[in-house]
């Protein structure tokens, strides 16, 4: 069992609320599987509509029946979509993402910004009140905006408010904005993961680095020392094969040293069946410590 190191924001009578909604969320392997179901802001309806994507998805239950019989760490959602299923998935552990935006203002338009969308306070008495498993809080920042300035203190805020609570913390950090030139930059990927250090956010999801166009698990390590003790796990990224997928995981976790993975369309776009055996592999590598070898095998 993994041993969690808890911060010292968590005040004495919350740690092992804290420890139980971290081992939750882990299965006390100190990994993270990170279901992403938060794109219905972020990409408006283009993951969840089109010739290569399942019927299926079209439907927001799709995430709560994929979460419900597929192994993961936990669903990430707006609130509005969690107190509309959880009734009905009583056993998936939550993750509420507590800002989001859609895609339609580009950043050679304005950069981007993200304000809060919920209180820490309202959130936890709807899970205590209705006895919802919201383990933990998730926050993007667009680092490099000129508006980063106000999502950092929200950020900031959200953390030690969790915290506060026994409740674990997840920054997705992004470099993005007309100052940025490079968002993957294997050196600024490195510096958003010590920025979501610096917050005491427990994880931090960041895109898989790249340098001149080529990525390498190589490229993380950087990140994974500058993270420290917060946990950096990897954005599944753009839809591709399964087997691809699952190689560049484990190498992002045995070479890289990532700590897991956040995915969405490469899981939901797929019908039912399908997702649900996805999920299963992403997990036994993430998460059980099983071979590629292994978790191919689950795909069967």
């Amino acid at each position: 069992m993994y041993t969690v190191k808890v911060p010292l924001d968590v005040p004495k009578e919350m740690r092992e609320t804290y420890i139980a909604n971290y081992n939750m969320i882990t299965a006390g392997s100190g990994h993270l599987m990170l279901f992403a179901g938060d794109q219905k802001i972020e990409h408006l309806n283009e993951d969840f509509c089109g010739a290569e994507i399942s019927e299926d998805d079209g439907d927001p239950e799709h995430l709560f029946r994929i979460a419900s019989k597929a192994k993961i760490g936990v669903l990430a959602a707006q609130l509005g979509l969690i107190v509309r299923y959880a009734e009905d998935y009583p056993d998936v552990p939550y993750l509420v993402k507590m800002n989001s935006k859609t895609n339609l203002v580009e950043v050679n338009q304005k950069d981007p910004v993200s304000p809060q969308l919920w209180m820490v306070d309202q959130i936890v008495e709807i899970a205590r009140e209705h006895n919802i498993k919201i383990a933990a809080l998730g926050y993007t920042i667009y680092l490099g905006s000129e508006e980063e300035a106000d999502m950092l203190a929200e950020a900031a805020q959200i953390i030690n408010e969790a915290h506060y609570h026994g409740l674990v913390c997840v920054l997705w950090i992004y470099p993005r904005g007309k100052a940025v030139k490079d968002e993957k930059d294997p050196h600024l990927i490195a510096g958003a993961a010590g920025v979501a250090a610096c917050l005491g956010s427990d994880f931090v999801k960041v895109n898989a680095p790249k340098k001149d166009g080529k990525s390498s698990p190589e490229f993380l390590k950087e990140a994974v020392r500058a993270a420290g003790r917060t946990k950096l796990v990897c954005a599944g990224g753009s839809a591709t094969s399964e087997e691809k997928f699952l190689s560049e995981l484990y190498d992002q976790i045995h070479i890289g040293g990532a700590a897991g993975n956040a995915t969405g369309r490469n899981i939901h776009q797929k019908p039912l069946d399908e997702a649900v055996k996805f999920c299963n592999a992403i997990y036994a590598i993430t998460v059980e410590g099983k071979t590629l070898d292994d978790a191919l095998s689950l795909l069967k």
